[in-house]
């Protein structure tokens, strides 16, 4: 039996428009496309096992990232720092020799 989620989607119009951009657009990672996607198809009314399976991701990532958005909204969707030891070298900033 299917789960339903207790965070109801709905965007504003400001949302939609940017969350549209971001799913249609292929040359963002393809984190931020997928992301978009999860939160329009949930708008749409979609629930959690169904936007896994269009998305061919598993239930528990759309559930969270559902959550973040019902939460934080757009910018729950974005990157966050993550834990562990920071990188010793930036890219492209070695030096030879």
């Amino acid at each position: 039996m299917p789960r339903e989620s207790p965070y109801r989607i709905v965007l504003t119009e400001e949302e939609r428009v940017e969350l549209t951009k971001r799913a249609n657009k292929y040359t963002l990672p393809y984190f931020t496309v997928s992301r978009a996607r999860m939160i329009l198809f949930a708008a749409q009314g979609l629930g959690n096992d169904k936007i896994a399976n269009r998305l061919d991701t598993p239930r528990k990532v759309v559930s969270m990232w559902r959550k973040r958005f019902f939460e934080e909204r757009l910018l729950g969707l974005d990157e966050r720092p993550r834990p562990g030891r920071p990188p010793i070298f930036p890219p492209g900033n070695h030096r030879s020799g």
